[in-house]
Formats: C-alpha cells, sequence, structure tokens
C-alpha cells in the first residue's frame, strides 16, 4: 500500500471533522525520508481553539494508525500529524469563508471591502466600504470572489464600515439597488 493520496485522507478525517462542527479547508502531504508530515486545516463557525483542535489531532492520530495496521494505508517509516486552521493567506472560495470573516477587511482585486451579510442562500455577499465621501455597497455573487483574500488590520475598523456590515442583508441590497438608480 502506498502512501495516502489527499483524496485518501480528506474520506478518512470528513467524518471526524464533521462530527466536531468543523470543515476540512486544506490537506497537505510532504514525503520526506523517514518521517513524512500530513498538515490538515480545519475551521468552524465558531473557530476551533488549540484544545479542540488536540482533541480532533489525537482522534486523526488513532485513526490514521489503526488504518495503516489494518494495511489500508502506509505512512511509511512514521508520520507527524500538524492539525491548524487556515492562515489569512487561504482564498475565500465557498460561502462559509465569507460568513466566517463578517466584519474583516478583504482584498478584491486590487479594491479593499470589508464583507457584510450573507443572503439567505448564502449564494450573494454584501461588500461594503465607507468614506469621508460616503457609503459604497456592493452586493456580488460568492461564485465571482474566488480571488478575495482577508488583509490584516492594525486598528479598529471605521465605525461607518462597522455599522454597515451589521445592517442586513436586505437593507444593504436595497440600498445599493437605490444607489445605482441615482447615479
Amino acid at each position: 500500500m502506498a502512501f495516502p493520496t489527499n483524496e485518501t485522507l480528506e474520506r478518512m478525517v470528513e467524518p471526524v471533522a464533521r462530527a466536531y462542527g468543523m470543515d476540512i479547508e486544506k490537506i497537505r502531504t510532504v514525503k520526506a525520508g523517514k518521517k513524512s508530515q500530513v498538515v490538515i486545516a480545519l475551521d468552524s463557525d465558531s473557530h476551533p481553539t488549540l484544545d479542540d483542535l488536540e482533541e480532533v489531532s489525537q482522534e486523526l492520530s488513532q485513526l490514521f494508525d489503526d488504518a495503516e495496521q489494518r494495511g489500508e494505508v502506509n505512512f511509511g517509516a512514521g508520520y507527524t500529524l500538524e492539525l491548524t486552521t487556515p492562515g489569512v493567506d487561504l482564498p475565500l472560495t465557498q460561502p462559509r469563508h465569507f460568513r466566517r470573516n463578517h466584519g474583516r477587511k478583504v482584498k478584491v482585486g486590487d479594491e479593499q471591502w470589508r464583507v457584510g451579510p450573507l443572503d439567505g442562500d448564502e449564494a450573494h455577499v454584501a461588500l461594503v466600504r465607507a468614506d469621508k465621501k460616503g457609503e459604497e455597497i456592493r452586493i456580488l455573487p460568492v461564485s465571482e470572489l474566488s480571488g478575495a483574500v482577508v488583509e490584516i488590520e492594525f486598528n479598529a475598523p471605521p465605525a461607518a464600515e462597522t455599522e454597515l456590515v451589521d445592517r442586513a442583508f436586505e437593507d444593504l441590497e436595497a440600498a445599493a439597488t437605490a444607489g445605482k438608480e441615482h447615479k
């Protein structure tokens, strides 16, 4: 049996992650000499703590060891399992990514926006920004924003933008539509 593929690992990890209310964001393996490395990025709406990741890690280690003992997978001379959360450099590609980053600043192309609410079926997201000239609201399909990435901020967001992201999606959608009519 060869070293498990990312797809094989994903099939193994998915039920465990789901049991803890987490999603698999990324799996990376590095086959290196005596010790291979398996890195799994997990996330949830409540953002996993280190204790949560430790608990999942122990369960996955046992699962992997048992599967290897049964001959279903082969990690070679050994492996190191690392569980983490996705970094800010992970592109936002799924509705859950935008939901989990509500209120954060994101870079979309060459522009910076703040993530507002999603619509009921999570197909569209409100992006907002505000400055001295006023507020700007865009309602865009999540599918068109796959290159968006979170921007690190060291200061508190402007109050005007915080107020915008806290509004209901329908209110922002109506304001965006009204704004287009006036232009």
